[in-house]
């Protein structure tokens, strides 16, 4: 069974730092990259938001009856073959999992002006998918 409050809770918190996101995605290339701080946050708020989509995600797909997804970015395609999802929506989200890692793990070969390219899309498709996990829950409880 679908833990809604649990679920609920994750999107409070993704919908809060996407929030929070959006001033740094508003910026300028320049002005992003000339603040140190500006690309650390949008990092951080990155690494949370996907951490916790991913926390949904094999909450969802578990809970729909499915085996456990093998990876974080499994995760996100599960969602779309079990309806949660578009499937083609899930593929466009599935690789910010390898984002998530990068940014975790520190890599050294993350590119900020690609994180800074990378942030306006980012938040429509995690308003995306915000909107289709409510969607999710509702039909759900209804």
């Amino acid at each position: 069974m679908i833990d809604v409050e649990l679920v609920n809770r994750k999107l409070v918190l993704i919908a809060e730092d996407l929030a929070r996101l959006e001033p740094l995605a508003a910026k300028g290339r320049a002005a992003y990259l000339a603040s140190e701080i500006d690309e650390t946050l949008a990092e951080r708020y990155l690494e949370r938001m996907i951490g916790r989509m991913v926390d949904v995600n094999f909450h969802l797909v578990v809970e729909s009856g499915q085996s456990p997804p093998r990876d974080y970015f499994d995760s996100f395609l599960a969602l779309g073959r079990v309806g949660v999802l578009d499937p083609g929506f899930a593929r466009r989200l599935a690789p910010c999992a390898g984002l998530r890692n990068r940014i975790a793990h520190e890599y050294d070969d993350l590119d900020p002006g690609l994180v800074h390219e990378a942030l306006s899309a980012a938040i429509v498709d995690v308003r995306g998918y915000l909107g289709a996990i409510r969607a999710r829950l509702a039909s759900a409880a209804g």
